[in-house]
């Protein structure tokens, strides 16, 4: 069997209606890659990424034998299309080719922005209603955290929790105590990164203070030696390459450490997840691929949750079908690009303050540190509206003055 042409299609992806006005504004429309494998016997393989590899890592797979391709350390996208092609080709699921299998069910959460009290609250309430159990949140210091989380608390079932993720601090926040009064929520689950990856020891003492479990996402030695001095609960790894994850499940492993795999994608890359995670020891962490979020896909079946656990497929390969009319139609689409905006808050004091949000750099809502421009808190006592472009002389004004100040602060 040999590969002999991987087709490459830039998609781009309409979000749900009824998170599109958050995510819009953070991002903007999103884009994929899609690729789908041919192989001289016949078969299609299917992977897919969030970035397009160059053509030379292309052209590296052409003329190859997927069974090359076992514990690839080159692509994540065009490796899930060489275990699909695998898979197929033995006749068995993809999580037979790494292991034995663990859990027939393996455990999967939700994903948002942090936005209004309001508009966190109705996400619960959907991904609830859809067979999820947890909920992910990048926190940012444009929204009091406690307003939120009062917010999702009140309209939360039973048994439904939140995972805070502080993307390695920030904020002038002493996080003992603000993991302290989140603790005293039942909704709280656990916590990501609330201190900078490099601090092995702060993380070491940190799990010792808080009730509930905390999360390291970014390791500074790469997953390795600073996993035996037990700084985390779990641990997560992101985007990681096949090759890699299949050596970090086996040192987790060994250290008895649950952990979870952060693949963002579409319903190729969840399945291939879910392989990955059903065979991995203890990989009982729930994980996150964020495609909930989006409203069509290139495949035609779907993987939906049930009281927050998915069931791993017992089919040859990924046990996927290619939609080619949803492929041809999502390669065509094309999405108006989010404007800048003005992220206007109110400190329950009356003062106001302007900043511009771009969503080629998102990273500015959730940590604003990183421009200089003022220490923020996530339980500061404000409130946020999001300021498009009206077209009235006050935004142009506003827009203007902030590019040439950086930020505004008004006394209410």
């Amino acid at each position: 069997m040999k590969v002999t042409e991987i087709e490459v299609h830039l998609i781009t992806l309409e979000y749900v209606d009824w998170i599109a006005y958050q995510l819009n504004h953070f991002y903007g429309p999103i884009t994929r890659t899609v690729y789908v494998v041919h192989t001289d016997n016949g078969l299609v393989g299917l992977g897919e990424s969030g970035s397009m590899e160059t053509q030379e890592v292309i052209d590296g797979y052409i003329g190859t034998n997927p069974f090359d391709w076992v514990g690839d350390e080159i692509s994540l996208g065009l490796g899930t299309a060489m275990y699909d092609l695998m898979g197929q080709y033995a006749g068995v699921p993809v999580y037979k080719l790494f292991g034995q299998k663990y859990r027939s069910w393996v455990p999967v959460g939700s994903w948002t922005v942090s936005t209004h009290p309001h508009l966190m609250a109705e996400t619960v309430e959907q991904y609830a209603a859809q067979g999820y159990t947890w909920l992910k949140y990048h926190l940012s210091p444009f929204e009091n955290v406690m307003d939120q989380t009062e917010a999702m608390q009140a309209v939360a079932p039973e048994g439904f929790k939140v995972h805070y993720d502080f993307t390695m601090h920030g904020t002038d926040d002493h996080m003992p105590e603000l993991l302290a009064k989140l603790e005293q929520y039942p909704i709280a689950g656990c916590f990501e990164d609330p201190l900078p990856g490099e601090d092995i020891e702060g993380y070491i003492e940190l799990r010792k203070r808080s009730r509930l479990p905390v999360v390291l996402h970014h390791f500074p030695m790469g997953a390795t030696y600073e996993v035996l001095m037990k700084p985390a609960d779990a641990y997560m790894l992101g985007h990681s390459r096949i090759g890699d994850a299949i050596r970090r499940a086996g040192l987790f492993a060994a250290d008895n450490s649950p952990f979870m795999l952060q693949n963002v994608g579409g319903t190729i890359t969840r399945t291939m997840t879910t392989h990955m995670m059903a065979a991995f020891p203890t990989a009982t962490f729930h994980f996150f691929a964020d495609t909930e979020t989006w409203k069509a896909d290139v495949v035609k079946e779907r993987l939906e949750p049930i009281n927050g656990f998915l069931r791993v497929t017992e089919k040859p390969g990924l046990g996927l079908t290619l939609d080619r009319d949803e492929l041809e139609r999502l390669e065509n689409l094309k999405l108006p690009a989010q404007e800048k905006w003005i992220i206007k808050s109110q400190f329950k004091n009356g003062t106001k303050m302007y900043n511009i949000a771009d969503p080629k750099n998102s990273i500015f809502m959730v940590r604003p540190d990183r421009s200089r421009l003022i220490p923020m808190s996530y339980d500061s006592p404000i409130s946020t509206e999001y300021w498009d472009n009206d077209g009235t002389p006050a935004y142009q004004e506003m827009f203007a003055r902030i590019e040439r100040e950086g930020i505004i602060l008004e006394r209410g």
